[in-house]
């Protein structure tokens, strides 16, 4: 069985609520680890001036997470819209995109985090797919020599094709790692983006196999889980199956919730309580 330390939350959901809201909300949820969502309302990097500056809020957040028992597990700057791409024509934003990533670090490191989240966003629909790809590969092979610099690891995650039409399955992951050719890019796995390409866990543990560090769990549609029809006990008995013992965090962030995110998080772990961690041994 998974452990219940394995379980975190992103905090993209509180999008429409303050810092101090969020961090209340993941202890009352009894969730002891965050995917930290670098953006307004809650901390953005350019609002500060110099590293100094930012080191010095980054720090009190970090304190914050701590005095309510929290700990950062993977720092996600936002960059899958404007005005950031990895893959425009103009080098100008790709090179503002990379320069993005090497705050990002030194963002992840105040917080006491060595992983850093990153997706593709979309390379623009007129724009031949094999030219957005390429440039895309440029840019992550950049920000990994960046990020390896401070020994950092970048965290792969695929989207959905209405969000990309870069890595949207388990060949275009397989790929990018290929092209861009850094040790440390690595793999979260997303169930949603998974199962809306009709693939497996399985599947994707047998061709990357210690590639995938972290995995993003939702019903579908990123719902509450229990909402939807996905096999959520059937996922986390294959993980302990394999002994995977990495981070498994809840990414329910639906705009559904974007009122009312509390609630999104605490049925979330007190199905997992029930239908998880409180029962019996997994059946054979």
């Amino acid at each position: 069985m998974l452990k219940k330390e394995q379980v975190a939350a992103m905090s993209v959901q509180f999008i429409q609520y303050s810092l101090d809201y969020t961090i209340d909300s993941f202890a009352k949820s009894g969730i002891s680890n965050i995917e930290f969502w670098g953006a307004e309302p809650h901390y953005y990097r350019l609002n500060y001036l110099t590293r100094y500056e930012a080191g010095k809020r980054l720090r009190k957040i970090r304190q914050q997470l701590e005095e309510h028992g929290i700990k950062v597990v993977m720092y996600t700057p936002e960059t899958l819209a404007y005005p950031y791409s990895f893959s425009n024509p103009d080098g100008k934003v790709r090179d503002r995109t990379v320069e993005f990533f090497d705050l990002a670090c030194q963002d992840a490191l105040e917080l006491s985090c060595k992983r850093i989240f990153i997706n593709t966003g979309c390379g623009l629909r007129d724009v031949d797919r094999d030219i957005s790809w390429n440039y895309t590969v440029d840019s992550f092979h950049r920000i990994c020599e960046i990020a390896h610099r401070y020994g950092v690891e970048l965290v792969l995650e695929q989207l959905q094709p209405y969000e990309s039409n870069l890595v949207t399955s388990l060949n275009d992951v397989q790929k990018m790692l290929h092209d861009v050719q850094q040790e440390n890019l690595k793999v979260c796995l997303d169930v949603v983006a998974m199962e809306v390409a009709g693939e497996t866990i399985p599947d994707f543990f047998d061709q990357l196999g210690k590639k995938i560090v972290h995995i993003h769990l939702a019903d579908n549609n990123h719902e509450i889980l229990g909402n939807g029809h996905y096999p959520i006990i059937g996922y986390l008995d294959y993980l302990a199956s394999i002994g995977y013992d990495q981070y498994v965090s809840l990414e329910i962030n639906d705009s559904i919730y974007w009122e009312d995110p509390f609630p999104s998080l605490k049925k979330s772990m007190e199905y997992l309580n029930e239908n998880y961690f409180n029962r019996g041994p997994a059946v054979k």
